[in-house]
């Protein structure tokens, strides 16, 4: 079987206030929309924010899905430049960092779900 990865869903609260976030701070076009779903295009894979059930929702604590999946963005400019404009949005960026014998900058930060998303830039 040959695949290829096409999109990737997070379950949210508030898809207007994600669909702004990506949409405004990484620049994503939006390709889809209504009352529960919008597909916003990340090059060559979608994102899907899906609203989450009312049950599951109340479950979950303010501002934390405590999901495991990373985003990850390769940025054209420097990463540094990147994550200072970030933060003078009032975006929670931490770091930026790298691993020995690896050939990129990280730079780890949070939608306003807490979703965790990263920054990365070839040296």
């Amino acid at each position: 079987m040959e695949v290829k990865l096409d999109t990737i869903i997070f379950y949210v609260k508030d898809i207007q206030n994600l669909k702004i976030f990506y949409r405004d701070n990484f620049n994503l076009k939006i390709i889809e929309e209504d009352d529960i779903w919008v597909l916003l295009n990340a090059g060559n894979i979608n994102i899907g924010l899906h609203k989450m059930g009312k049950e599951y929702a109340e479950k979950i604590s303010s501002n934390k899905t405590n999901n495991n999946v990373k985003i990850v963005f390769e940025v054209t400019m420097p990463i540094n430049d990147a994550r200072v404009e970030l933060i003078s949005k009032g975006i929670k960026m931490k770091e930026i960092k790298t691993f020995k014998n690896y050939n990129y900058w990280l730079c780890d930060g949070t939608d306003p779900e807490g979703n965790v998303f990263q920054l990365k830039k070839k040296k």
